[in-house]
């Protein structure tokens, strides 16, 4: 089971050591930063589970970093606990108020208390899908609440990723190696999207399967899909072994018994925008994205290509 990932703000070296050795002995996986825009980094890049930050940093307050958390679609569901010197009411309010943190702790805190508060985060968060186990990416209601967003809008844009051959993968080569796969993809879409999208721009991975969406506009959606479907197919061979690589295949024993030889992994998006519609509900455009999507993976068999993407109308 992968770990449960927390981010530990704080630029006293002794409070941030007490911090990541006391959770780590829990079964978290615990990243530190001393500075807020570090943290942001992290936060863009590998998204954690939940987010303990002090107030006061070398570079910027804490309540800037929730802030910029809460303004990004990629990163508003992560729950923020305030771990702070900082007690004052009115910096409680604007912890709680403003910034919309789950709780405001006063130093110095009991240890075992801030786990419990930090468990119960979690497991609320796991009760309302709110991420994805592996990647830690926004899933489920978050999906469905950032589609409806653009029923009511629009210039916007929407792709569907698949990795094809996932099943097949995992059969052959186990389940973690599996998870390391959609953590791979995960980061390199994150990449692609720090990289050529901005911050408006949304990343989610479906709660069942290796499928993953994006929200963007029709203009940075091309350059995006182009940067994401170049790395994977150059990259995504790293995860087989030697063997496979070369030949550029593998072979699985299928439900009959008969040995099959299947290609390496790649990725079909099915790409639909808001000229595409009028969209009337949000599993009408499922459906219809999914269609895209399932095109994408023929037209790719056809013309011979690794990875492909189905657009709509998007010029």
């Amino acid at each position: 089971m992968t770990k449960e990932r927390i981010l530990v703000v704080e630029d006293a070296p002794d409070i941030s050591s007490l911090l990541k050795i006391y959770f780590t002995s829990q079964g978290y996986e615990v990243m530190t930063a001393m500075r807020g825009q570090v943290a942001l980094e992290i936060c863009r890049k590998t998204p954690p589970n939940l987010a303990l930050l002090d107030v006061m940093l070398p570079d910027m307050e804490g309540y800037d970093i929730g802030k910029a958390l809460r303004a990004s679609p990629r990163t508003r569901h992560i729950p923020i606990i305030f771990l702070t010197a900082r007690g004052e009411r009115a910096d409680r309010l604007k912890g709680l108020g403003e910034v919309q943190a789950q709780h405001y702790l006063i130093k110095p805190f009991d240890i075992e208390e801030v786990h419990i508060i930090v468990k119960n985060q979690l497991e609320d968060a796991r009760r309302k899908n709110q991420s994805h186990p592996v990647t830690n990416l926004p899933t489920a209601d978050i999906i469905s609440e950032q589609l409806r967003g653009l029923m009511t809008s629009n210039g916007w844009a929407v792709a569907l990723l698949h990795i094809n051959g996932f099943e097949s993968f995992t059969q052959a080569y186990g389940g973690t190696v599996g998870e390391d796969v959609l953590k791979f993809t995960a980061l390199l879409l994150n990449d692609a999207i720090n990289e050529s999208g901005n911050d408006e721009d949304f990343l989610g991975h479906m709660i069942v399967g290796p499928e993953f969406l994006i929200t963007s506009t029709p203009e940075r959606m091309r350059v995006l899909l182009d940067t994401i479907i170049t790395r994977f197919d150059n990259e995504v061979g790293l995860h087989y072994n030697f063997k496979h690589r070369e030949q550029g295949y593998i072979e699985v024993t299928d439900e009959t018994g008969q040995l099959r030889r299947l290609p390496l992994m790649a990725l079909s998006a099915g790409v639909l925008s808001s000229q595409d519609g009028p969209f009337y509900d949000i599993r009408e455009l499922g459906e219809i994205l999914e269609e895209t999507r399932q095109r994408a993976t023929t037209e790719a068999r056809e013309q011979s290509r690794k990875s492909f993407a189905h657009y709509g109308r998007i010029a």
